[in-house]
């Protein structure tokens, strides 16, 4: 079914195969390109040009270049020209929505969804961008005023993930063009067509040629000058934990300031006073978003002893009528996985898992289409120590624990270096609010299963990374602190 959506969204203007730099659409210096496939039929979809450094590098001179007006204008004229790009993702929903589900494989509604939502980033920013408050201090001396103003930091830099390709660009980019910043983005090789169409929106918005860039190509080539170039004053990054931490040694180069959000094992709690029927909606929702591949998807679920063969009975019905297919087909509620990589590690977690005596109680295997399909699959019985515990899963497994007590849940909760998000159920207020003040994670879903909102501050402690993106806390971390006093 994909096949027929080639022809259609490849003729469409927002579908780009350049490079956007400083206002022009580029090839790679040397004219290499990099193939794009679909992850629904493993066909190539496209090609991209494959920059390095020297163009990297031209794109950061730009916005070097660029933000010196940027920063100038108003923050109401910048919220403008924001809300204007906010309005036309709107307007073109259903072609970022398909450019989308052609690179990336969710399903279709899912995707417009995501388009929805990567829009509100932008509309939020546009408004916040006034709210840059600074503030006056009661000075120690009569003759003195102290003033604290915030100003853009500089240049700033993103790398983005292939599982949110729209979303996880606005909520960096609204942040830093708001507080006054310039940006050059690195989206991820698997996803680059979500990230093109939107540098053609802003452009069409009206953001100045320079303030944002969509750099394609190596991805170490580009992170690499991204943190050795001292115009870039800062770095955001969102994926594993693993290149975090070595793009956060890389950027200790020029003192730069990074943000990270990386890795999660996310645990979800089911209290024998939960409503299990609630709590097997949160587990659908906070499972299968996206088949699996989300950084705030549940990788651990434990449930009290006395209920959890009931809530393992629902949860199972449910999973077995989980529609699977390819993303355009209006009835599938889950897709394919991304790549055949990301199929070995469902199927080697499955395995680790019944080796060591857990129980496969629905799924487990590939689906009969083979490819990237893999049946979302429910297993019992499973330990602390195995891979689906303890390393994150990114696919549609469902691995169940039980605990007797309280005091154990929160400690297997918390037993992981991890802390991007975590979940629980429980009708118990006091329960409630002990348990998520115990719980080390950055987002705590209680009694629910979705929990991001551009309104609200996202992000991790622990391994799963540092700084927050959304909310006023998004917006902070473009900004710069400046101290006055005036004698």
């Amino acid at each position: 079914m994909s096949a027929e959506w080639v022809t259609r969204i490849r003729s469409n203007p927002l579908f780009r195969e350049r490079a956007f730099v400083d206002g022009d659409w580029i090839d790679a210096d040397g004219g290499e390109t990099q193939p794009i496939d679909n992850p629904a039929s493993r066909e190539t979809i496209g090609q991209v040009p494959r920059l390095g450094a020297a163009e990297t590098r031209r794109a950061v001179e730009a916005a070097d270049r660029a933000m010196k007006a940027w920063r100038r204008q108003t923050a109401e004229a910048r919220g403008v020209i924001l809300y204007r790009w906010y309005e036309l993702m709107l307007e073109h929903e259903d072609t970022l929505a398909a450019i989308m589900t052609l690179e990336q494989g969710k399903p279709l509604a899912e995707a417009a969804g995501e388009i929805r939502y990567a829009a509100s980033f932008l509309k939020w920013f546009a408004e916040e961008a006034r709210r840059a408050y600074g503030r006056t201090i009661p000075p120690a001396n009569p003759d003195q005023h102290i003033v604290v103003i915030r100003q853009p930091i500089g240049v700033c830099a993103a790398i983005t993930p292939w599982n949110f390709p729209s979303s996880m660009i606005t909520r960096k980019a609204g942040a830093a063009l708001a507080a006054g910043c310039s940006m050059v983005v690195k989206p991820a090789s698997a996803t680059p067509y979500s990230a093109l169409a939107l540098a053609e929106l802003a452009s069409r918005a009206g953001v100045p040629a320079g303030v944002f860039s969509v750099v394609t190509g190596s991805a170490r080539e580009i992170a690499g000058e991204m943190t050795a170039n001292p115009l870039v004053r800062k770095v955001s990054f969102t994926g594993s934990t693993e290149v975090g931490s070595e793009l956060m040694r890389q950027a200790a180069t020029h003192v730069q300031k990074i943000s990270l959000e990386l890795g999660g094992n996310a645990p979800f709690v089911v209290f024998d006073d939960a409503d299990l029927d609630a709590a097997v909606d949160g587990a659908i929702a906070a499972k299968f978003r996206n088949t699996g591949q989300t950084c705030v998807c549940v990788n651990r679920f434990y449930v009290q002893d006395s209920v959890h063969d009931a809530f393992v009975g629902k949860l199972k019905e449910r999973i077995e009528n989980l529609r699977l297919g390819d993303g355009f087909d209006p009835s599938s509620e889950i897709a394919p996985l991304i790549n055949q990589e990301a199929v070995d590690k469902v199927l080697s977690h499955v395995a680790d898992a019944t080796a060591g005596g857990a129980e496969v109680v629905a799924g487990g295997e590939l689906d009969a289409r083979g490819g990237n399909y893999v049946l979302p699959t429910l297993l019992t019985g499973v330990r602390q120590s195995m891979q689906v515990m303890q390393e994150e899963t990114f696919g549609p497994v469902v691995a169940v624990s039980t605990f007797a007590t309280e005091e154990e849940a929160i400690d297997l909760a918390n037993d992981t270096p991890f802390g991007l998000a975590a979940y629980f159920y429980s009708e118990n207020v006091r329960r409630v609010w002990r348990v998520a003040e115990a719980i080390e994670a950055g987002m705590i879903g209680i009694n629910a299963g979705l929990i991001s909102n551009a309104a609200a501050p996202f992000g991790g402690v622990k391994s799963s990374g540092l700084g927050r993106e959304g909310a006023m806390e998004g917006l902070d971390e473009y900004l710069e602190t400046k101290y006055l006093l005036m004698g």
